[in-house]
């Protein structure tokens, strides 16, 4: 489910960079970070709900899980949009801040205002990726990822592709899909059905319960903040030693990346209420087993990712950028630096998975934290003063071999306390 939406997330770039050009598509790539920011509280809904759920679920209270399940619900849509409004007022002054001018601050702008318009319904879409698995109906959870993909690259292929419609298009076919992806569950959770954990029900409205999730979904929340603010500085870094073209490769590293994590987040997700119904229940043996099996299933996955990163730098890199040589060349040089991330960074996402579901949200969010934001900002800050560009891209590398040290110590750590 994780790794289609991000799938159906690039098809935006593939059409923007192929049928409008290089400055729309470094224009995508520029505003970005700031649209997924204002989506981040459908992963703190998602993840923090999730664990609270699954708990009370293990706890053998599921009226009081689907209270809480509806509770959470009302508040990421009342959240989402307040956040669209502000950020469709907000969106040109932080495109100048961000260093938007011309061409590519309209550009900027009109993409982000379209798509914003749809920000409640992707808040809740990526707060049901969370809650489907929770519900026991991971595969009803793929299947509407599938339905919003589908329209996302039919649309972009109709709008961009045969209307050429350029920015505006890919922004339509976006907000389009976000809207299926949000409305959708919605109707399905409306009635009790047949194996599903969970309904929408009366509700009252749960002060405590509320503090727990956001506290306990944090580490997410803070996660995708942290990489949105990075890439920003990334960006602005790229701006300086590259231009543009720094821009548009960073941009196609950024979205085929998305598909590689989305593995190892899609298992994280799809493992947490797991891990959260038999900590509930006291089954510390599972809790080792789960802990267990979760690191060589990423151990494997990280070595295959790692060599079809390597294997296909370049024929990915075509797939975006083909039209420009000079693009390509330093998109798949990028690209074979950057690899050697997947050998490690599904290991801290698990570890902060893992913690959070365990209800350790203080834990989970600091291995978030310096992951996402404290050794990113220091490495590419300073990597770029001794290898230029290459040091930017290299700057991916060192914050992950940082990060799965200290999610390491944080496991040996606290094995005593949790039992796992």
């Amino acid at each position: 489910m994780m790794a289609f939406t991000s799938i159906y997330g690039v098809v935006d770039g593939f059409f923007v960079s192929n049928f409008a050009g290089k400055t729309p598509f470094a224009a995508v790539n520029f505003i970005m970070p700031v649209l997924m920011i204002l989506g981040c509280p459908g992963f703190m809904f998602g993840t923090g709900g999730s664990a609270l759920i699954a708990k009370k679920l293990g706890e053998k209270l599921p009226e009081k899980a689907n209270g809480i399940f509806t509770m959470l619900t009302v508040c990421a849509a009342v959240l989402g949009l307040v956040l669209g409004a502000l950020g469709i007022a907000l969106l040109p002054a932080i495109a100048r801040l961000l260093g938007a001018e011309g061409e590519m601050l309209r550009n900027c702008v009109l993409y982000g205002r379209i798509v914003l318009l749809a920000t409640p319904f992707y808040l809740l879409q990526y707060y049901f990726q969370c809650l489907f698995a929770t519900a026991q109906k991971p595969k009803l959870g793929l299947y509407v990822t599938v339905a919003a993909g589908v329209c996302n690259m039919t649309l972009d292929a109709l709008f961009v592709g045969a209307f050429r419609w350029g920015l505006t298009g890919a922004a339509l076919a976006t907000a389009f899909s976000q809207f299926v992806g949000g409305v959708v569950p919605l109707i399905y959770f409306a009635k009790q059905r047949s194996g599903s954990l969970l309904v929408f029900t009366r509700f009252r409205f749960d002060g405590r319960a509320l503090a727990r999730t956001c506290t306990n979904g944090s580490s997410e929340l803070m996660s995708n903040i942290s990489m949105s603010l990075v890439s920003m500085l990334y960006n602005a870094q790229l701006m300086r030693y590259a231009g543009e073209d720094g821009v548009s490769a960073y941009g196609v590293l950024m979205y085929v990346s998305m598909i590689f994590m989305a593995i190892f987040i899609g298992y994280c997700v799809g493992s947490s209420p797991i891990v959260s119904y038999h900590y509930g229940a006291e089954n510390k043996k599972e809790l080792h087993g789960l802990l267990k099996k979760g690191l060589t299933v990423l151990s494997v996955t990280a070595v295959l990712m790692f060599a079809a990163g390597e294997l296909a730098a370049r024929p990915l890199a075509k797939l975006f950028v083909g039209y420009d040589e000079g693009l390509l060349d330093m998109t798949a040089h990028a690209f074979s630096i950057f690899s050697f991330s997947f050998l490690l960074s599904g290991f801290s996402i698990f570890g902060s998975s893992f913690f959070t579901a365990l209800g350790d949200g203080l834990t989970s969010a600091l291995i978030s934290f310096l992951r996402t934001l404290v050794f990113q900002i220091a490495a590419v800050l300073i990597f770029p003063l001794i290898w230029e560009l290459d040091g930017i891209w290299l700057s991916i590398v060192a914050a992950e071999v940082m990060s799965v040290l200290v999610t390491a110590l944080f496991l040996i750590g606290k094995q005593k306390k949790y039992g796992y």
